[in-house]
């Protein structure tokens, strides 16, 4: 399944340990990315309907108090494969990262 592209790997990373609905997904990876990447609903709800299909991510049934929520919200979550694959892909650029170091293109932060 590797590599993912930006926009499945921006979601999985997303939903790494949290359940989001989906516009708190878009908040979290323009949060994440200090703006850079802004998300919007095509693209999200596109990759949201292939990670369900693949099983990469399954919709929560666990749902907040209707009171503090709205009920037509979804919430999903990452899958065991999921996570396993977000990490995989976590590592990967771990490993473009150390060779950019290597090439000394990038310093190692401070």
């Amino acid at each position: 399944m590797l590599p993912l592209t930006p926009a499945v790997f921006h979601v999985l990373l997303a939903l790494a340990g949290e359940e989001r609905h989906g516009y708190a997904i878009m908040q979290e990876v323009a949060g994440s990315t200090n703006g850079q990447i802004k998300m919007g609903p095509g693209t999200l709800y596109g990759t949201v309907k292939r990670l369900l299909e693949v099983q990469l991510i399954e919709e929560s049934h666990e749902r907040p108090d209707p009171r503090l929520d709205d009920e037509r919200r979804r919430y999903y979550r990452l899958t065991g494969v999921g996570e396993e694959v977000v990490k995989a892909e976590a590592r990967r650029y771990a490993e473009i990262v150390d060779i950019a170091r290597g090439k000394k293109l990038i310093r190692k932060p401070v």
